[in-house]
């Protein structure tokens, strides 16, 4: 019997903010910001980013949409949008850890000086803090995602498209999305 799938989404994208462009300056990486989500419509996505799109300082765990918070305010913002399949039961297992994360979201804070290690390839981790692609990166690794122990130990967001099964199902600007 084979198993069903589904398609989970992590979206790369670059905002053109004043951080964006510093971590650009560094990586040298088109896109330096990943979310994930389980819609291809990306209406619910998650990250960990600024939860006020006016302040950078203000971050933390967050969910985004191109229609509201900091993508509403940079609909120019240049996006690539993966595709991966996963199994149903990790699909469902992932929508889960995602809810439960919202139901606790003051406990996760936004990881500024894991960024800045991970800057100068230190490897820095403190319990519930992440920046964007490590926490991309976490929510792969609990669910055994194949492919995902290949991805380097400070990930970009770039390199999840080397996981394998990936499709790339949208690239452009965040307004035309569709």
């Amino acid at each position: 019997m084979e198993e069903k799938t589904q398609r989970i989404y992590i979206v790369l994208s670059q905002t053109g903010t004043i951080l964006s462009r510093i971590l650009h300056f560094v990586t040298k990486k088109d896109y330096n910001h990943s979310s994930i989500s389980l819609n291809r419509e990306l209406t619910r996505m998650y990250s960990f980013g600024r939860r006020n799109p006016y302040n950078p300082v203000s971050a933390g765990f967050v969910r985004e949409s191109p229609h509201f918070g900091t993508f509403k305010r940079f609909p120019n913002s240049d996006m690539m949008v993966l595709s991966l399949p996963v199994s149903e039961e990790v699909y469902h297992r992932i929508g889960d850890l995602l809810e439960e994360m919202i139901a606790c979201s003051k406990d996760f804070h936004y990881d500024f000086l894991g960024l800045c290690c991970a800057g100068f390839r230190v490897k820095y981790h403190r319990e519930n803090h992440f920046y964007c692609s490590a926490f991309v990166k976490d929510v792969l690794e609990k669910h055994d995602v194949d492919g995902v122990e290949s991805l380097a130990p400070i990930t970009h967001p770039v390199d999840f498209m080397t996981l394998p099964g990936v499709d790339v199902v949208y690239q452009g600007k965040l307004k035309d999305l569709a």
